[in-house]
């Protein structure tokens, strides 16, 4: 399986992302924002950062870049994407996935070992989890409020598209404690925690608080394998 990770100007974790695809047993591939050419890659990742310095709104410049005209054609055919953090809320500018980000709740760049639970393993990108799974991610970010409207919010809750939910602490006042969710078909999911940052023992979270040795990042890349799989 190639899983395509794009850099785009201000991209900080698209080699982490790289690494955690080839980690996972997939053969990453390099893309860049610039370009309209996919590679033929069967999933795509949208990596963290600061894309474009974060000018306008997180992500927002971003989403108009010319490989997302791609990346939003290829998600309506039901390639896997994954959206983390910067690349979450670049799916949000481009409407793949619901709600809008804001800043921080407490105004302040946040860095944590953050634990949260797996609401939806029906998705590409969470079928190796067990529902109600509560994994330790690592977080940083200063836009990462998830935000909708109250019919928005309504109904990604009944669709079950609320994919990831914070425990313990809520780090950026998120509504009703969304750490991620997913489109309606199950292909697209966007979280603001890192797990390409939490794929080999000793270079994720501390291990007393991780429930796998600090791989509980894993079977994000694990699942999307695990889909391209079953549909061969």
């Amino acid at each position: 399986m190639r899983i395509g990770v794009i850099t785009f100007p201000g991209s900080l974790d698209d080699r982490d992302a790289i690494r955690a695809v080839a980690i996972a047993g997939a053969t990453p591939v390099a893309l860049w924002h610039g370009e309209h050419d996919l590679q033929g890659v069967d999933a795509i990742i949208l990596p963290g950062g600061f894309s474009y310095g974060d000018y306008l709104r997180a992500g927002a410049i971003a989403s108009h870049a010319p490989i997302m005209a791609e990346v939003i054609s290829a998600a309506d055919r039901g390639v896997p994407v994954l959206g983390i953090c910067n690349g979450f809320q670049m799916l949000a500018e481009a409407r793949l996935v619901p709600g809008a980000h804001t800043r921080n709740a407490h105004q302040q760049f946040i860095r944590r070992d953050q634990r949260m639970r797996v609401e939806n393993v029906r998705t590409d990108w969470t079928n190796q989890f067990t529902a109600g799974q509560e994994i330790t991610i690592p977080l940083k970010n200063a836009d990462g409020r998830f935000v909708a409207d109250a019919d928005t919010l309504a109904r990604i809750e009944d669709n079950g598209q609320v994919v990831f939910r914070y425990i313990g602490v809520n780090p950026n006042g998120s509504l009703n404690d969304i750490a991620g969710v997913a489109n309606e078909r199950g292909n697209v999911v966007g979280l603001m925690p890192h797990p390409e940052h939490a794929t080999e023992p000793g270079f994720g979270p501390d291990t007393e608080l991780a429930m796998a040795s600090g791989v509980d990042g894993l079977p994000f890349f694990e699942s999307v394998i695990a889909s391209f799989a079953a549909a061969v």
